[in-house]
């Protein structure tokens, strides 16, 4: 087989509301970019990446020079053809790398026959469980609802995700209000739900003493950990000397050399691993390999996917020894997916590795141009901005909180 052609697709899917974070807001949408690689024996893989555009439909086109011919076994080979580390200091492909690494892997369980677990060693589990993944959220404008203001929306927002897809484990995303605030948001939760386990992140905004302080206040519950409480290594690795509680990454720990310095000098003890910022499902899967030598935990990582990343993230689960904790994931705020069949369905707070051959998920092209007009209509969002606070942007530590009684909810075109 050798590769034919390279296409790229940007699409809008809905969310139910807006998703407050740290830095700023989903604008009520994900925009992602769908990737096919097709061969010269008419297989088509699958990819995707965040974001999207004229921008990321263009970078994938000038692949094809780089590819056209190429043996899509040949994925290390591609690595570094189009990834060069050094080359890479200047051309930032490592989620493009990503992106055409799902496509490929896509075509050759394609051709063999084979889910794209079974290439990578065989699975350990059928199943990768799931944590819930609260946020604070506008109400949704067309609608008028979905807001999660308040801590008593919270726990009841968490109460209907747990009876409708089983949960067990519970992610508050904060960094929104002031901390005290989210303190007691978070302890109220614990306390709904006693018998889950809960992690927190306030997406690396707060002062180390804040985080430290924090900690304190939460160290009799059931946390799985608590992530990016700070940015930086050395922040983190303060944080973690004042603390019992497992400190956890996805922004100071994304690639092997930075995994190499955080080995030698811990800093964070649980490693999120994201099949996109890694550079794929092989580099995640080298990545588990060195955490589980160091004995550092393993979790899986969510960037906003649609279904075809979301099962390039559960064949990273069922292949991985280490899979300390639940995964998180976006996937439940979505309103519909690009994929046959449309979305996955959660089973008691899991969801089953597919089965077919390659990534086991095939486009469904009504839903692929129903949301690629929906792009074009809405086109992007700044996702490092609040829709209801213009001019505003965090600093680092953060001292510039939302205000939990503002009830407004935003204007947002949908």
């Amino acid at each position: 087989m050798r590769i034919r052609d390279i296409r790229a697709t940007t699409v809008t899917v809905p969310l139910e509301a807006p998703l407050r974070h740290a830095n700023g807001c989903h604008w009520g949408r994900f925009v992602r970019t769908i990737v096919e690689v097709e061969t010269d024996n008419g297989i088509v893989g699958l990819g995707e990446m965040g974001g999207g555009g004229e921008s990321a439909e263009a970078a994938f086109r000038s692949m094809k020079s780089y590819l056209t011919g190429h043996d899509p076994a040949r994925i290390e080979e591609m690595r570094f053809r189009i990834s060069n580390p050094t080359a890479s200091l200047y051309n930032n492909r490592t989620q493009i790398l990503a992106a055409l690494e799902f496509a490929c892997l896509d075509i050759l369980g394609q051709a063999w026959g084979v889910p794209v677990c079974d290439i990578l060693g065989g699975r350990l589990r059928d199943r990768v469980p799931f944590a819930s993944y609260c946020f604070f959220r506008y109400a949704n404008s067309g609608t008028g609802e979905g807001e999660v203001r308040t801590i008593e929306q919270l726990v009841e927002t968490t109460r209907e995700l747990k009876r409708r897809f089983g949960f067990t484990t519970h992610k508050l995303k904060g960094g929104v209000f002031h901390p005290d605030y989210e303190l007691e948001a978070y302890r109220t939760l614990a306390a709904a739900f006693p018998g889950d386990s809960l992690r927190f992140d306030p997406n690396a905004v707060w002062s180390t003493e804040t985080a430290i302080r924090f900690s304190h206040a939460i160290e009799g519950l059931r946390n799985d950990y608590l992530e990016d409480p700070v940015f930086g290594l050395n922040g983190m690795r303060r944080a973690r000397e004042m603390t019992r509680i497992p400190l956890a990454t996805n922004t100071v720990v994304v690639n092997l050399e930075q995994l190499a310095a955080n080995a030698l000098d811990t800093a964070v003890d649980v490693i999120l691993l994201d099949t996109t910022f890694w550079g794929g499902i092989r580099a995640c899967i080298k990545a588990a390999g060195i955490c589980e030598a160091f004995q550092l935990g393993v979790a899986v990582h969510s960037s906003g996917e649609l279904g075809i990343q979301l099962a390039t993230m559960l064949h990273l689960g069922a292949v991985i020894p280490n899979l300390s904790f639940a995964a998180d994931a976006h996937y439940h705020h979505l309103t519909g997916d690009i994929i046959e069949g449309g979305l996955m369905r959660y089973e008691n707070g899991t969801i089953c590795v597919p089965k077919g051959p390659g990534l086991g998920v095939r486009l469904n092209r009504d839903k692929l141009a129903e949301y690629n007009e929906l792009y074009k209509r809405l086109g992007g969002y700044p996702y490092d901005q609040d829709p209801l606070r213009p001019g505003w942007a965090p600093i680092v530590p953060n001292d510039r909180w939302a205000d939990p009684k503002d009830d407004r909810t935003p204007e947002i075109p949908n």
